[in-house]
This record gives structure tokens, C-alpha cells and sequence, in this order.
């Protein structure tokens, strides 16, 4: 399986092409459209998620609600795009300059990626660079994780994100008053995990280094744990590893979760567990000081409309990222051209290990 996205904060849309699923798989529109709603919901989050109201389109791979085995092509609109669309216009607009995004940017915000895009690909406005490195584009990324959990579950996978920071609500209510932002830190457990997906063979398999690779590919996102993580360094070996045990029935089992479901790579039948730590947002509405890239005058940075917290939306975009590289390793070890040839493929391998779902 294969994601690929495009589209601008501001654009017309964002796109989402998923490649490599098996014919026959069900969607459920309204499945997709709960889980942009959710991205959109949380406790710090700014009035453009009133605007927005996230639905998802299917332009191709998808025939009266069942895959074709062809790449999936998923769309959701940008509404807001109507008062940005002479600022964000594909072609050369016409007529004179008006609405939103219609003045170039130059004070560049600490922290995003305003500065070094201007720098990387020598943009005279920063805009070029900012909309797409805006977490709105994570909104096709949900969409496309909710087909991966379609996927999983035919497979009795489960994967379930959540924020887990104590005291959110009040650090974001001081933070507004004060005009600034917070982060925190996130979960997600996926269920049903059976051994031996992703490989030790090399480190471009290894399920643990693409999870955390999915994970850090998430804007803001600034450190990933699986299991007890950093914990685990500060414990001697004997307190650190998962003992393995058998059932009355041979299955193999762990008491304790330490590896977060995996080790060596592979996944071992518990649990994989991970979490995401996330930065404050960058964009500030008391702006940190910048320099001006046009005059070289020290200034503010670029103050737009932005989240105060956006870290229940994290669990939910986290969750859709962990769904989509478990699926993605599942279609490796599982193949098929054909949901009934997947879950069979499955079936198989689970009466060739002594291992069950607990």
C-alpha cells in the first residue's frame, strides 16, 4: 500500500491517492466523514473548523461502495478556499488583487516551516512554502487512515488514538487568556495485532522505525515513543522485557507490555503501543519577533487565524497514520488480489502459530 497527498491549506482540495488494496473491500462514507469530524473537534480549536465541516469524495477505485483493486482516489474540499480564491488561485488571477492571501508574506513564524521553505526553494513569498506545510493537509491523511481501519478490521484489528495529557483543558484555557498556545502528548493502541508484522531484516522494514517515521511525519510532532520508551533506559534488563508465558492451550502470551508490542522490529502479538509528543502551534496571536525577508527590518511574525491546542485532533491524524503503516505491513505479509484472498491468507497464518487475540 501506497499514500500519496497534494493540495494547499487554502487550495481548492486536498487529494489523497491510496494504492494497493484489495478488491471488495467495503466503505462506509458516512465511516470516513465521523473520523474528518473528529480531526476537527477538540478543546482549543480555532472557528475555521466551523467553516470547514470536512466530507470526503471518491473520484476513482470505488464502484457502488466496494474497492476495485485499482488506486482509491479520495478528496475532501477546502471551503474556505471561496474567500482566499484570487490569494490561492492555481492559475494567474485576473483583475485586481482582493481577498485573503492576496499580500506576500515575509515575516516568517518561528517555528514553522515559513523561513526554511522561503530559504530551500528561494520563494519571494512564504505562502508558497506555508500552505503546504499546514496541518490541514492531514485532513486527506484522516480520510485515507479511516480506509486503512476498514481494511484492519477484516483482520480483528482495532486502533483507537487519544490525547493523555493531564490537565488539557486548563492549560489550554490559561493559554488563550494569555494569547498563546500549548501542546501535549498523545496515544494510540491498536488491538489485535498479530506476530510477525514488519521485519528485522533491515531497518527500512523494521514495524517499529515506520511507525515512528508515520508518526513524525505529523506537523508539530517533536518526539515518538512505542511501549515504555525513554522509560525503558532508565530500568536494568530485568525490569525491562516483556517474560513470555503459554496458555492451557499453547498460545503465547506476555503479563507485562514494555515493547509496545514489538521487538525486533516484528510485531509480537501484545498490543503495539505509541505515543507522540506535540510542540505548541507556531502560530501565536501575541506573534514572536521575526525579520521582515524583503527589508531585513526586524518585525512580528505572521499572525493568522489558528488553533490554541490542536491536540485531540493529533490523536485522531496519529490514529489514521498508525491504521495506515499497519495496514500497509499487513498487505505485505498477507497479500491478495481480493479481500477474500487477504483474510484468508490471514486465517492460514493463524493456524500455523500458537498465537490468539486475548
Amino acid at each position: 500500500m501506497r499514500l500519496t497527498t497534494a493540495g494547499e491549506s487554502h487550495g481548492p482540495a486536498l487529494v489523497a491517492i491510496v494504492e494497493g488494496l484489495p478488491a471488495g473491500l467495503v466503505l462506509e462514507r458516512a465511516a470516513i466523514d465521523a473520523d474528518l469530524a473528529r480531526r476537527q473537534q477538540g478543546y482549543g480549536r480555532s472557528p475555521r473548523q466551523q467553516l470547514e465541516q470536512d466530507t470526503v469524495e471518491v473520484l476513482a477505485g470505488l464502484r457502488h461502495g466496494r474497492t476495485l483493486g485499482t488506486p482509491l482516489a479520495l478528496v475532501v474540499r477546502n471551503l474556505d478556499h471561496a474567500n482566499w480564491e484570487w490569494g490561492m488561485d492555481p492559475w494567474p488571477p485576473e483583475g485586481e488583487a482582493a481577498g485573503k492571501g492576496s499580500k506576500p508574506v515575509t515575516l516568517p513564524r518561528p517555528g514553522h516551516a515559513d523561513l526554511a521553505g522561503s530559504l530551500k526553494h528561494g520563494l519571494a513569498d512564504a505562502r508558497d512554502a506555508l500552505e503546504r506545510a499546514s496541518a490541514r493537509q492531514t485532513a486527506v491523511a484522516v480520510a485515507a487512515g479511516a480506509v486503512a481501519k476498514a481494511l484492519l478490521a477484516l483482520i480483528e484489528i482495532t486502533v483507537a488514538g487519544r490525547a493523555v495529557t493531564e490537565g488539557l483543558e486548563q492549560r489550554i484555557d490559561e493559554a488563550r487568556a494569555e494569547r498563546d498556545t500549548v501542546g501535549g502528548v498523545v496515544e494510540v493502541v491498536a488491538q489485535g495485532v498479530p506476530p510477525g508484522l514488519g521485519s528485522y531484516a533491515s531497518k527500512d522494514e523494521r514495524l517499529d522505525a515506520r511507525l515512528a517515521a508515520a508518526l513524525m511525519g505529523i506537523q508539530a510532532v517533536k518526539g515518538v515513543e512505542l511501549g515504555a520508551g525513554f522509560e525503558l533506559a532508565e530500568r536494568r534488563g530485568s525490569a525491562a522485557h516483556d517474560e513470555i508465558f503459554a496458555d492451557s492451550d499453547g498460545n503465547l502470551y506476555r503479563e507485562t507490555n514494555f515493547a509496545g508490542g514489538i521487538e525486533g522490529g516484528v510485531s509480537n502479538g501484545e498490543p503495539v503501543v505509541a505515543r507522540a509528543a506535540m510542540k505548541p502551534l507556531p502560530t501565536l496571536m501575541r506573534p514572536l519577533r521575526s525579520v521582515d525577508l524583503d527589508s531585513g527590518e526586524p518585525g512580528e511574525a505572521l499572525v493568522e487565524r489558528s488553533d490554541v491546542a490542536a491536540v485531540e485532533a493529533l490523536a485522531v491524524v496519529a490514529e489514521a497514520a498508525v491504521a495506515f503503516e499497519l495496514a500497509r505491513a499487513a498487505r505485505e505479509k498477507f497479500g491478495g488480489d481480493s479481500v477474500g484472498d487477504f483474510v484468508a491468507a490471514w486465517r492460514a497464518y493463524l493456524e500455523r502459530i500458537p498465537w490468539r487475540t486475548r
